[in-house]
C-alpha cells in the first residue's frame, strides 16, 4: 500500500445503549493507547449518521467499527463486512436512521469515495441508558482493538504506544464515569 494513503477508523455506535456502542468503545481504547501517523485519524463518531460526511474528504481508505445483530454468531464475533453486507445488520433505532451505505452513496455523490471495510461485531443485548457493555461484549474488546491493529498493519500502519493522556479520550472516558 501506498505509504501517503490517507486513512480513517469511524467507531460507530450510541454507547448509551449498552453493547451498541462497542464500536466507539473499541475505538476510544485506540484513541488513549496510541499515537498514530499523521495520515491516520482516528474518530468516535457515535450516532452522526449523515453528520459524518465530511470525514471521509481526502480519505483513502476507511475502516468502519460497528455493532451488528441479527448474524446468528455468538456475542462478541468479529466479521469483516464490506458497506452493503453491514447494512441489514446494521441496529436501526427509528425510520430517521441512515446506514453507513447511505452516507456513502452521499460521499460518492460528493465525490469521495475510500475504499471501506466494516468490522462488525455481533451484541448479545442493547438496554437503553446502561453504559456498561454486556460481558461477552467486554471480553472481547482487546480482541476489538488487535484485530483493528492487524487491518490497519495490512496498510502499513503501526501505531506507536502513547506516552501521555490523549484529552478526546480523557474526556470520553471521564464523562462515561459522570453518568
Amino acid at each position: 500500500m501506498a505509504s501517503q494513503e490517507r486513512i480513517l477508523v469511524l467507531g460507530i455506535g450510541n454507547p448509551l445503549m449498552r453493547d451498541e456502542g462497542v464500536g466507539v468503545r473499541i475505538v476510544e481504547l485506540l484513541m488513549s493507547r496510541y499515537e498514530w501517523p499523521e495520515r491516520v485519524e482516528i474518530v468516535d463518531a457515535g450516532t452522526m449518521g449523515l453528520g459524518m460526511l465530511h470525514l471521509f474528504r481526502d480519505i483513502d481508505y476507511a475502516l468502519v467499527v460497528d455493532a451488528i445483530q441479527g448474524t446468528g454468531h455468538e456475542p462478541g464475533t468479529m466479521v469483516l463486512l464490506n458497506p452493503e453486507e453491514i447494512a441489514p445488520n446494521q441496529i436501526m433505532h427509528s425510520l430517521h436512521d441512515v446506514r453507513l451505505s447511505n452516507v456513502l452513496e452521499a460521499a460518492e455523490l460528493a465525490g469521495m469515495s475510500p475504499k471501506v471495510e466494516c468490522l462488525g461485531v455481533q451484541i448479545e443485548q442493547m438496554e437503553a441508558w446502561v453504559l456498561e457493555l454486556s460481558p461477552a461484549l467486554s471480553a472481547m474488546l482487546e480482541d476489538g482493538v488487535q484485530a483493528v491493529l492487524d487491518l490497519l498493519a495490512e496498510h502499513g500502519v503501526t501505531p506507536v504506544p502513547r506516552v501521555s493522556e490523549n484529552m478526546d479520550a480523557t474526556v470520553i472516558e471521564n464523562l462515561r464515569k459522570e453518568v
